[in-house]
């Protein structure tokens, strides 16, 4: 099992005719994603070929979809052009959007990520989940890669991952090789994102091949004392954290664009105070996050 993506997912990539679009495509398929097709309007009819695929582009993403069943896309596209894909992709009702793009304008962010949620099905959810933006995407190891997580990291198992960080995604995955992963998740550390912590620690936890659960935050926001009290009132599995950002400067914006510190507000130590107080243990360094996830996996 996994969460939002398996080996059936079929995934375009909006972007395709791009350097990352074509490098990542390349990657996702050596991961055995099934890519059916891209997206660039100004090359619609081309055939791209990667890993021996030939891959056809299309003016839209609906037409895309229609064409090859697509539940998926994956957005390689500028700052300046992401808002107008994302909508597109909304527009068109795909099921899933991961959104890569770094610089993306908060305004922007907001905008699409609003829309996708008044566009609801009959159970009153969206019709488009995004990841992201600014994010490294979703990886369920040994099915899908939808994303720029490298895929030889680590393989499928029982932990289940949900980070703001892309780099701290990566090295948990390999701190953790031996034990392998459900899925990972990088949602991202702008201010305005579509899936967030709980969404994630919701899935994994109704997820039953996910056996423990690693959740990585970083300073700035309240969404890690959110995640906290969900963690408490709904998730029954064993979850250890991390909270990147305990040397950092107050006032000061740390990488991401969320991640800022006021006051007491935002900062490691109360992320660290609500998680422990949900009964969430707390690494002080990855390294230790994974030897506390250690010694409550189930055996």
């Amino acid at each position: 099992m996994s969460i939002f993506i398996n080996k059936d997912s079929k995934v375009i990539v909006q972007g395709i005719t791009g350097s990352e679009g074509a490098k990542h495509t390349q990657r996702m398929l050596a991961a055995g994603t099934n890519i059916v097709g891209g997206v660039n309007a100004r090359k619609a009819g081309q055939v791209v070929s990667h890993e021996g695929k030939d891959i056809k582009v299309f003016g839209t993403v609906k037409e895309a979809m229609a064409e090859t069943g697509a539940d998926v896309s994956i957005a390689f596209v500028p700052p300046a052009f992401t808002k107008d894909a994302a909508i597109e992709a909304i527009e068109a009702e795909i099921g899933l959007l991961v959104v890569i793009t770094e610089g993306v304008p908060v305004q922007d962010s907001a905008e699409f990520y609003n829309l996708s949620l008044k566009n609801v099905g009959a159970d009153g959810k969206p019709k488009t989940r995004i990841i992201g933006p600014n994010c490294p995407g979703i990886i369920t190891p040994g099915e899908s890669l939808v994303g720029i997580t490298p895929a030889n990291i680590t393989g499928k198992g029982g932990v289940g991952l949900v980070s703001k960080s892309g780099t701290l995604t990566y090295q948990m995955m390999y701190e953790l090789r031996d034990l392998g992963f459900s899925s990972a998740i990088g949602i991202g550390g702008d201010p305005v994102i579509g899936t967030t912590h709980i969404d994630a620690l919701e899935a994994f936890e109704n997820d039953p091949e996910t056996k423990a659960i690693v959740m990585i935050g970083e300073i700035g926001g309240d969404a890690e004392e959110r995640a906290a009290a969900y963690i408490k009132e709904h998730v029954t599995k064993p979850v250890v954290g991390y909270v990147a950002g305990f040397t950092a400067p107050e006032g000061k914006t740390m990488g991401h664009a969320g991640a800022i510190v006021s006051g007491s507000s935002g900062t490691a130590q109360a992320k660290k105070e609500a998680l422990e107080a949900a009964g969430v243990k707390v690494g002080k360094t990855p390294s230790e996050t994974a030897r506390l996830l250690r010694e409550i996996y189930p055996a």
